[in-house]
């Protein structure tokens, strides 16, 4: 029997779909609604870069308009529906997931234990108890809280005092949890203190984790490699995605299907009978002009966004500004089912000022265009604040030959 394949226009739609960028902008981005988006997604990434809205805004934003920053404060902080810790990154994940991620906490402790004394300040090992007593004892605690005396850090990002070094490890190891952020600061307490009983108590063994993280990828990636579906969430190794593949192949779970990529070369890859039989039922992409943050998960994989989309991203922060081929902070710009463009705009004041749009290749920028990203800015001037609007002269850039 010949493989299933799907030609690159459909692999694109089913793919988009699964990430709620076909779905009309219906919702509140409140409550329930935003509860159900989040699980949809799997994770939002969570940045500290603000130039226009952090990552994590932005992604929601993108699919419910109307969505608002308070909305995910809320999630976490108070409705206690959504935890932060890591997937490939920092995130914010629907609580429900929780149990699940005791088998990264356990990995991620062994891996920190095995590298981070070769990357981190010494004496954070010795810390780690005081830490969790000043946590215990005084409640919800911020990387200024602790370590008075300790010499701060002065050579980048990762040059935390040992105290802060022994914030993380708790965190990241899962005896703390974050309970909110001020200003963006993180502020831990005891786990048992904020993740609600039936998560905090509930028990999965390995090879039940293993089979969730796998199967809930895919349903969120539509198809994929054993890497590929192994790395969205980040707790898989990947033997163990290779295994778990292998196994459901021959059970019938999953079958490979060739799909047919931006530059017409075919992939073999997994899916499943449940979502080719719903191929039907995908909605058609509209006309509207999407901003996207970076980090978005429909790009978070730059390599098989490059693939299947024929874009080829890269953030240009850590470039030297001479060297720079579009910008510090650039967003990716979608239409339909098609990545057009890329924007560099950041909020100055109450504005937003638009300094480039550089079309892609064999994108033409006619007036319906140009209207489609005015009318997009304008949208997202109500999420950031801003009620006016700045053209650079020369803003709208030639496409690349």
């Amino acid at each position: 029997m010949s493989r299933p394949r799907l030609d690159n226009k459909t692999a694109r739609r089913l793919f988009l779909d699964r990430h709620l960028l076909l779905d009309p902008d219906t919702g509140s981005g409140r409550a329930k609604d935003l509860e159900h988006v989040l699980e949809q997604l799997g994770f939002v990434q969570v940045d500290s870069v603000n130039t226009l809205a952090r990552a994590h805004d932005l992604i929601l934003w993108s699919r419910r308009g109307r969505y608002r920053p308070s909305a995910l404060e809320r999630l976490v902080a108070k409705r206690r529906s959504a935890f932060e810790h890591w997937t490939h990154d920092a995130a914010v994940i629907p609580m429900k997931f929780y149990p699940m991620w005791r088998l990264k906490f356990e990995r991620d402790e062994a891996r920190m234990q095995a590298r981070w004394p070769a990357c981190r300040r010494e004496g954070w090992r010795d810390e780690l108890d005081t830490v969790l007593s000043h946590v215990a004892e005084r409640g919800p605690t911020s990387s200024l809280d602790v370590g008075a005396g300790e010499a701060k850090g002065s050579s980048g990002w990762w040059d935390w005092h040992p105290s802060k070094t022994a914030l993380e490890f708790l965190w990241r190891s899962g005896r703390l949890a974050i309970c909110h952020r001020q200003g963006f600061r993180k502020q831990y307490d005891l786990a048992e203190r904020v993740i609600p009983p039936e998560y905090l108590n509930a028990r999965r063994s390995d090879g039940e984790i293993v089979d969730w993280a796998m199967s809930a990828a895919l349903d969120r990636l539509g198809f994929g490699t054993s890497g590929e579906i192994a790395a969205f969430f980040e707790i898989v190794r990947r033997d163990e995605a290779k295994a778990w593949c292998t196994a459901a192949l021959e059970e019938g779970r999953l079958i490979e299907v060739d799909v047919e990529m931006a530059d017409g070369r075919t992939r073999r890859v997994f899916s499943s009978e449940a979502a080719l039989e719903g191929l039907g039922d995908l909605p058609q992409p509209s006309s509207r002009i999407r901003i996207l943050s970076p980090f978005d998960p429909a790009l978070r994989d730059r390599a098989r966004a490059e693939g299947l989309f024929g874009f080829h991203y890269r953030i240009e922060i850590f470039v030297p500004e001479a060297k720079r081929r579009y910008g510090y902070y650039v967003f990716p710009v979608m239409q339909g089912d098609r990545l057009i463009g890329r924007l560099d705009a950041r909020r100055d004041g109450s504005r937003i000022a638009v300094r480039a749009f550089w079309p892609e290749a064999g994108i033409a920028l006619g007036k319906t265009r140009e209207q489609g990203i005015m009318a997009e800015l304008r949208r997202l001037s109500h999420l950031v604040g801003a009620d006016d609007l700045r053209l650079e002269p020369g803003w709208l850039r030639p496409a690349p030959s």
